[in-house]
C-alpha cells in the first residue's frame, strides 16, 4: 500500500512538473524558419531555402514510402523469398540519372542566387567595414565619416547583477547607418584575427579577414533597427561583438550624416583645448570598455595571464611609457595597439582614468596634445 501510494505521489508529482514546462513552452516562441527579410537577396534566400526544404521533403516521402511499402509487401510471413541477383545496369542508370536531374534542378535556382549576391556593381553608397577584437569600424569613405561600434550592453547585465535587458549582448553605442531603397556596398577587412559580418534579415554574411578585402551589398526596403552577431570565431570575447544597423529614409540619412560630420569635426576641434580632469575621468570610463574584456571592470585583471591594472607600475610610473603601451601594444602578448582605434582624445582620458582610479590615485592629467606630440 506504500508503494502504491509513493508510486501514485510520484507520478502527480511529474505530471504536474510535465504541465508547468508545457505550460512555458506554450508562451515561448516556436520561430522554425528565417528571420523576415527586409532585403531582395534575404527574400532570394528565403524562397530557395523554402525551394530545397520542400525538394528534400519530397524525395523523404518517395524514399520512406518505397521503404515502407517493400517492407510491408514483401514480408516473410507472406511467404515472399529475397530475389536473387549481382546487379541491375537498369538500375544504376536510374538511380544515377535522377539524383543528377534533381541536382541540376536545385543548382540553377542556387547559382542565379550566388550570382546577384556577388554582384556589387552601381552601388549608390559605400562603407568599408572593419573588425577589432572585439568591435567594428565603420568608416563612409565618400562623406569622410568614420567611427566605432561596441557593445553597450552593462557589465551588470553580463556578470548577473542585473536582469537582461530586451536586447542583451545585441546592443552597440553606434550603430552603423544606411539609407532604405539604396544599395549600400560593404568592403570587409579587419586589423587582428578573422571576423565574420551577419545581419540575418539582410541576408547577408561575409569573412572580414586581415590584409584581404570582401564585398557584399545589401539594399533594406523597410526601416528599422536590425541585429547581427559576428560569425566567425573570434577569440574569449567572440560573443560580445554585435552588429546593429539603423535603415532611416533617404532624407533621414542625409540628416545624420550632417550631423555626425559636424559632431566628428567638433571632435577634431575639441583636441586642441585643455580638457579638466573631471571631464576625462568621465570620458575614459567609457573607454574603458576596450580594456575590460582582459583587465577587468575593476581593473584587478586575470593572475598570469592579463596583469591588474591596479597599482600597476605601468599606471603609476611615468606617463610617456603609459601612453606609448595603449598605442603601440606589446609584442608577445593580448596588449594589442590602440594606436588606431582610438583618437588622441581616447587615448589621453583612457590613460588619465587609468591612473587615477582602478585602485590608482596618482592625480596625473593626460591632455590630447601630449599624446598627440608621443603619436
Amino acid at each position: 500500500m506504500l508503494c502504491s501510494r509513493i508510486r501514485t505521489t510520484a507520478i502527480a508529482g511529474l505530471s504536474a512538473a510535465a504541465f508547468g514546462l508545457m505550460a512555458d513552452v506554450a508562451v515561448a516562441a516556436w520561430e522554425v524558419n528565417l528571420q523576415p527579410p527586409v532585403s531582395p537577396i534575404g527574400r532570394d534566400i528565403l524562397e530557395l531555402h523554402n525551394l530545397i526544404m520542400l525538394i528534400c521533403l519530397i524525395i523523404f516521402l518517395v524514399v520512406f514510402s518505397v521503404m515502407f511499402y517493400s517492407l510491408y509487401a514483401h514480408r516473410k510471413s507472406k511467404g515472399h523469398e529475397a530475389s536473387q541477383f549481382s546487379h541491375s545496369t537498369k538500375a544504376e542508370v536510374v538511380w544515377t540519372i535522377i539524383p543528377f536531374l534533381i541536382l541540376v534542378g536545385m543548382a540553377i535556382p542556387s547559382t542565379a542566387t550566388l550570382i546577384k549576391m556577388e554582384d556589387t556593381s552601381k552601388a549608390d553608397l559605400t562603407v568599408k567595414i572593419t573588425g577589432y577584437q572585439w568591435k567594428w569600424q565603420y568608416e563612409y569613405p565618400e562623406h569622410g565619416v568614420s567611427f566605432y561600434s561596441n557593445l553597450s550592453t552593462p557589465r551588470a547585465q553580463i556578470e548577473g547583477i542585473e536582469p537582461k535587458g530586451e536586447n542583451y549582448l545585441l546592443e552597440v553605442d553606434n550603430p552603423l547607418v544606411i539609407p532604405t531603397n539604396k544599395k549600400v556596398r560593404f568592403l570587409l577587412t579587419a586589423n587582428d584575427v578573422i571576423h565574420a559580418w551577419w545581419i540575418p534579415q539582410f541576408g547577408t554574411k561575409k569573412d572580414a579577414i586581415p590584409g584581404y578585402i570582401n564585398e557584399m551589398w545589401t539594399l533594406v526596403e523597410k526601416p528599422g533597427t536590425y541585429r547581427g552577431q559576428c560569425a566567425e570565431l573570434c577569440g574569449k570575447d567572440h560573443g560580445f561583438m554585435p552588429i546593429v544597423v539603423e535603415a532611416k529614409a533617404p532624407e533621414e540619412f542625409e540628416a545624420w550624416l550632417e550631423t555626425e560630420k559636424q559632431r566628428q569635426a567638433k571632435q577634431t576641434a575639441d583636441l586642441n583645448r585643455d580638457w579638466s580632469k573631471d571631464e576625462l575621468l568621465a570620458h575614459g570610463e567609457k573607454v574603458y570598455v576596450n580594456c575590460v574584456a582582459c583587465h577587468g571592470a575593476a581593473g584587478k585583471g586575470l593572475p598570469e595571464a592579463f596583469p591588474a591594472i591596479a597599482g600597476s607600475p605601468v599606471a603609476t610610473g611615468p606617463i610617456a611609457e603609459h601612453v606609448s603601451l595603449v598605442m603601440n601594444g606589446k609584442s608577445g602578448t593580448a596588449m594589442q595597439a590602440f594606436k588606431n582605434q582610438l583618437s588622441d582624445l581616447d587615448i589621453a582620458a583612457v590613460v588619465t582614468y587609468q591612473r587615477n582610479a582602478l585602485g590608482n590615485s596618482t592625480g596625473d592629467v593626460v591632455q590630447p596634445s601630449q599624446v598627440n606630440s608621443i603619436r
